[in-house]
């Protein structure tokens, strides 16, 4: 085993010696405190400001450019609005006078209400009572879309219909501004989250003040990042649940990133050194980690881009810029709030946390004990490493079998079956089943542009299709030039029976019914928009991952210079990654244990939360991977030793690693608690897969791959070490020896 010389160590006695730019910025921060901090005030205040004054609206339409909707509104402009879905129930038939006029005069106020440009008569509307005479509805039409209408305004036309319920009729509107209004995105769950995650950091730390410092600086980038949204939503329009998103991970690694900073400080502090070269050598070493950590997330969420989709891209830019403000406060701020706190972090803490998660202090990287390795960590790494072909076999075969329900996963967007029980949305789409049957809720709106022939034929060929329970008659518009019918399929909307029955009609029927005849037709409505959606992410997921995984790759071997490096963290990423996936089939969809998680039934996964997943875990998964790799490398770096690196490496990084997933698991699973399956959906996703990276990937698969390994982890091929920039995680650069022993030489364990 190589040793570090006396020349290097006094070279790097404080880590101060050589700061790097990173290091100057944060002893910038550190002197000029005041200013530092009062910039951020401000900074902040203008941001909210014009946030409050000019922040753009959401939009939640996940449809591309669609041309049967611009048909729509150009030739059938009452009904280019959104709709809501009045059910009504009658104990007496429907068509006896009196309950025939009591729901002819509950209409009127529907009718009268801001935006309603009319609402269907159930008694003169063919196909709106049901067969058995008891179940009827109305359409409430309106001229503008869902995102225009104000909750308040949801809220007045569901009071409405509570107000016309008695004496044995039932009124019940449905609908996405319904649902929205009823399950709004967001709620108390961000203040459940970082109280929880205040507990964890007061557990780990045994202090207050640490406790607070991360806290504080999270809350400043938060809101940096949110305030950006709002603005950049003028050009990347966003849907409603980006904020949510945003906050949850911003939460999540604002905290994590200055944790990370905050353990190394203490650590300079302990270790004799003065406030402000602790401050340099935090920046220096954890604050090179927060940065490389914080790009690969804004890679993975940027990485969205690549599916072309507008509103995806408004959440990719949304959470890229929440990540990047909570990165830049650590970097800045906190070195400035550190400069606060002078030496009082140095101090023993009043609050003792466990003793499990205080391992002894390891040895420095210049001092290799000739004993066993102190620590619970650095032990459990020993037990690893003596086993590493059964400690690898085994923790790799319960990820995958983790994993293996991802194989049945079904894609698509919950309808109103997936309120909670007892809102109107659900009694709305309760009755309507009853009534009409489950594919009421995903009618497909056929509109063509019009020749000198007629629909007759376009009609007979849609209610041929098998699948298709029944179609409304054509309407044509008043100049002729259009006609409009709806579909209403034999499935729900939540059945891939249906996807594959808009497939089918768009891809197939169409075509041939309007070959040579002139007509131009189209699908629109908001069912076919979600299949729109679901093709377009099928076709370009592996374009999304491909980018993500490449990009991420690339930056860590210039981080670390060293291809297997990069290549088992990407691998390791993939598998925590595809057992989320699997968890989350099993309890949302297949109903393993979904009810103990607020799923009222078995429902497919959301359509957009496995690429959210993908792009927001592979960046996540980075963070404890960079932060544990560091601190290898920087033991690595002085000794040669590779067994003895990873053992330190994992006992020095244990205690903050598990504080850190443990603040991410339970901000994520703070929003399970909340009403939005979809969000619920991506917080469950977003907490087991934390939870394996920081239990099975780093304390078992980690050291035993690296044990398996061994010198071949740090193997860099020799054109490749002439064009990288030769970088360290160490106060100064590795020793010649070392440099030489891993660039250009293929080590035995990959010959």
């Amino acid at each position: 085993m190589s040793r570090q010389s006396p020349a290097r160590g006094a070279a790097a006695h404080d880590g101060a010696a050589n700061p790097g730019l990173l290091g100057r910025a944060g002893r910038a921060c550190h002197r000029h405190r005041w200013i530092t901090l009062l910039t951020w005030i401000v900074g902040l205040a203008c941001l909210v400001t014009l946030w409050i004054r000019f922040g753009a609206p959401a939009q939640d339409s996940f449809s591309t450019s669609d041309p049967g909707q611009a048909l729509l509104n150009q030739h059938f402009p009452r009904q280019s609005g959104d709709t809501l879905t009045l059910a009504i129930h009658s104990d007496a038939p429907i068509t006896s006078p009196p309950a025939r006029a009591r729901v002819i005069g509950a209409l009127t106020p529907f009718e009268r209400a801001a935006h309603v440009t009319g609402v269907s008569d159930p008694f003169r509307v063919p196909g709106q009572i049901s067969s058995d005479g008891h179940i009827a509805f109305a359409t409430v039409q309106f001229d503008v879309a869902s995102g225009q209408i104000s909750g308040r305004e949801a809220l007045a036309l569901m009071n409405d219909a509570r107000a016309a319920s008695r004496s044995g009729l039932t009124f019940s509107l449905g609908g996405d501004v319904v649902d929205l209004a009823e399950t709004p995105y967001g709620g108390p769950t961000e203040g459940i989250g970082t109280g929880a995650a205040a507990i964890v950091l007061l557990i780990a730390f045994g202090s207050f003040l640490a406790m607070g410092l991360p806290i504080v600086t999270a809350v400043f980038g938060i809101g940096a990042g949110l305030s950006l949204i709002a603005l950049t939503g003028h050009v990347f329009p966003a849907p409603s649940f980006s904020p949510i998103v945003a906050s949850m991970i911003g939460l999540g690694v604002g905290i994590d990133y200055a944790l990370f900073i905050v353990t190394r400080f203490r650590e300079a502090l302990r270790g004799g050194q003065a406030a402000e070269d602790a401050v340099v050598t935090a920046i220096r070493t954890a604050g090179r980690t927060v940065l490389i950590a914080g790009s690969t997330v804004v890679i993975g969420m940027l990485g969205l881009l690549v599916l072309r989709q507008s509103l995806l891209n408004g959440v990719a830019v949304a959470a890229a810029a929440t990540v990047a403000t909570t990165m830049l406060g650590s970097l800045t701020l906190l070195p400035a709030l550190l400069g606060f706190t002078g030496t009082r972090l140095a101090k023993p803490s009043r609050l003792r946390p466990p003793r499990w998660l205080t391992p002894r202090r390891p040895a420095a990287p210049q001092e290799v004990p000739g004993g066993r390795p102190p620590g619970l960590a650095q032990r459990w790494a020993g037990v690893i490493q003596r086993r590493p072909v059964l400690s690898a076999v085994v923790s790799a075969g319960v990820i995958l079998a983790l994993a293996a329900p991802a194989l049945t996963m079904t894609l698509n967007f919950p309808d109103e079956s997936a309120q909670a029980r007892g809102t109107m949305g659900y009694a709305s789409y309760a009755t309507m089943a009853r009534g009409f049957g489950a594919g009421f809720d995903a009618p497909v709106i056929v509109v063509a542009a019009l020749p000198a022939t007629g629909t007759a034929r376009l009609a007979a060929a849609i209610r041929s299709t098998p699948g298709v329970a029944r179609v409304t008659p054509p309407v044509v518009s008043r100049d002729g030039r259009a006609a409009m019918m709806i579909a209403y399929p034999a499935t729900g909307e939540q059945d891939p029976a249906t996807n594959a029955l808009v497939n089918t009609l768009r891809d197939r029927v169409l075509p041939q019914v309007t070959a040579r005849t002139g007509i131009r037709s189209y699908l629109t409505g908001p069912n076919v928009s979600s299949v729109t959606f679901s093709n377009l992410i099928s076709s370009r997921l592996p374009w999304l991952v491909g980018v993500v995984v490449g990009l991420s790759m690339l930056l860590l071997l210039v981080t670390f210079r060293s291809v297997v490096i990069a290549i088992k963290a990407a691998a390791m990423n993939l598998l925590s990654i595809s057992a989320a996936y699997g968890v989350l089939v099993a309890i949302s969809q297949d109903g393993i244990g979904g009810r103990v998680f607020g799923f009222p039934e078995k429902l497919p996964v959301t359509t957009w939360v496995p690429v959210f997943l993908f792009v927001i875990l592979f960046g996540l998964s980075m963070d404890y991977e960079v932060f544990l790799l560091s601190r290898i490398r920087e033991f690595y770096d002085a000794t040669g030793d590779n067994a003895a690196s990873v053992a330190r490496g994992l006992a020095s990084t244990a205690r903050v690693i598990t504080a850190a997933a443990a603040i991410m698991v339970v901000v994520f699973l703070a929003v399970v608690l909340g009403a939005n399956v979809s969000v619920k959906q991506l917080g469950l996703g977003l907490a087991v897969s934390v939870l394996i990276d920081a239990t099975l990937v780093r304390l078992v698969l980690v050291p035993a791959v690296m044990e398996l390994l061994g010198p071949a982890n740090w193997w860099l091929p020799a054109p490749l070490a002439r064009i990288l920039p030769k970088t360290s995680l160490s106060p100064d650069e590795p020793p010649a020896a070392l440099a030489a022993a891993s660039a250009g030489r293929l080590p035995q364990a990959l010959r």
